[in-house]
């Protein structure tokens, strides 16, 4: 795993038992990536595994700001990585906050 993951074994040891804290955004969505679940599923922040961009299109569920004619779906799917890449900023904004 620790190959497939680009880290050293020895990382992937201190992350399983806890020795490492904090972990990377990147990394845990190579983990989410690499097992096919979402990173809130990983998290804890749900019961369900299905990753956010498997659930449901963009395309059916459009914000109503965001125009979205012309993106493709690969296009859509990482306006949608990055939409949760800012709520999860936020989140450990507000977590680092309540410390």
């Amino acid at each position: 795993m620790a190959e497939k993951l680009g880290i050293h074994n020895t990382v992937l040891s201190r992350i399983e038992s806890g020795e490492k804290k904090g972990v990377d955004f990147h990394l845990i969505s190579k983990v989410a990536d690499l097992f096919d679940v979402s990173t809130d599923y990983l998290h804890g922040r749900t019961d369900n595994p299905t990753p956010f961009w498997r659930q449901a299109s963009v395309r059916e569920t459009p914000v109503p700001f965001l125009d979205i004619d012309g993106l493709t779906e690969e296009e859509l799917v990482e306006i949608k990585r990055h939409i949760e890449f800012i709520k999860w900023k936020s989140r450990q904004s507000e977590t680092q906050e309540d410390n």
